[in-house]
């Protein structure tokens, strides 16, 4: 009997996205939030009654007050609102309820890593939509729902990678489009209150139809690990059904933590700063760059994605400068086409030494294969 050894090695887009201290002197390679710039929790913490209790199997998987909260704050009237673990746990499970082994599912191209590597494990057949500075180009969808999707996932705003957010115009559009089909529009607000862009959302128009989902762990702070996910009543039925099988719930002590903080004025001040402090900084390196003849598109969030003649060169030499940035590729749907190389920089950590970065980037996007 020959036993081989397991790889244990990861594979996937999102392990191609460093996930944890890299070694670089500066890394800006992560995607996430400047932790200096997360709202104190102790406050929150100090606000949750001492004897609150937290032993019951039968309460509501959402406690009332964050329910009230969040329904005034939502996009348009959800036919059901819940809260999990996460924008990603709240993709995956709808993911796992909606899609089946062969179907075809749309996504922005580029997207989130993550997302298709979800995708792939479920056995969807991903179909790329090309994006413009206004969002997904209607053409695009329109050629797209020729293949019978299943789901359509979208970012309305602070797109990541690229930070495009979508116009209202956009989404009436798109609305207008996906009308009365076999599918649900899942929206991932991954960046929400701190995202630099109103909120936009096709369940405004469609609302029958659309899965919409409010993370709090950029803004507030990941170790939340909250995001609430509202909309159509059927896709989250079943989401629910199946999770009573497993958690069942999201923890209620932290989402008593969360209405602590989203009713205290202190807490909502330190987010609107921090939004206004990832714009700057996003502007910043952004007009830096123009400066020196690298132009990226408009938008808003903590990443630029930025246009390089060669991937793998740019990454090697920003290396070696001690800069990390994540490779571009680990965000397409497929291989992209000549002279569609980049990658993307995280901004949200970039306080200072910006002109002294724009002369890296610069030099490092115009190194030939």
């Amino acid at each position: 009997t020959v036993v081989v050894a397991r790889d244990d090695t990861p594979s996937g887009r999102f392990w191609r996205v460093p996930v944890g201290p890299g070694g670089f002197r500066l890394d800006l390679s992560t995607g996430t939030p400047d932790p200096a710039l997360l709202p104190a929790l102790g406050p929150a913490l100090a606000a949750v009654p001492a004897r609150l209790a937290v032993s019951s199997y039968l309460d509501p998987p959402v406690v009332a007050e964050l329910a009230h909260l969040l329904e005034r704050r939502w996009p348009f009237a959800p036919e059901r609102l819940t809260v999990v673990d996460g924008a990603l746990d709240a993709l995956d499970r709808l993911i796992r309820v909606r899609v089946r082994l062969g179907d075809t599912v749309c996504v922005e191209d580029p997207t989130f890593a993550p997302i298709l590597d979800l995708l792939e494990l479920a056995g969807a057949r991903v179909v790329g939509l090309d994006l413009d500075d206004k969002g997904v180009r209607p053409e695009a969808l329109e050629a797209a729902l020729a293949t019978d999707p299943v789901l359509v996932v979208l970012q309305p705003r602070a797109h990541n990678p690229t930070g495009v957010s979508m116009s209202d115009e956009r989404a009436a559009r798109l609305a207008e489009l996906v009308r009365g089909r076999d599918l649900i529009v899942v929206e991932d607000d991954h960046s929400g209150p701190v995202a630099g862009a109103p909120g936009v959302s096709l369940g405004r128009h469609v609302p029958d139809q659309v899965v919409h989902v409010s993370s709090f762990s950029k803004s507030h702070g990941p170790d939340l690990r909250l995001a609430a996910v509202g909309g159509a009543a059927d896709p989250l039925d079943e989401m629910e059904r199946r999770r009573r099988l497993g958690p069942s719930w999201s923890s209620r002590l932290l989402q008593r933590v969360l209405v602590a903080m989203l009713t205290d004025p202190a807490t909502e001040a330190a987010v609107a700063t921090a939004g206004r402090i990832y714009r700057q900084r996003r502007a910043a390196l952004a007009a830096a760059l123009a400066e020196r003849g690298l132009t990226v598109a408009p938008g808003s969030g903590l990443n630029l994605w930025v246009p390089v003649a060669d991937e793998q060169r740019a990454m090697v030499r920003l290396a070696s400068e001690g800069i990390g940035v994540a490779p571009g590729s680990a965000f397409r749907v497929g291989p992209g086409g000549d002279g569609d190389d980049h990658v993307r920089v995280t901004t949200a950590t970039l306080d200072g030494g910006v002109d002294e970065l724009a002369d890296l980037l610069a030099a490092a996007a115009r190194d030939p294969a």
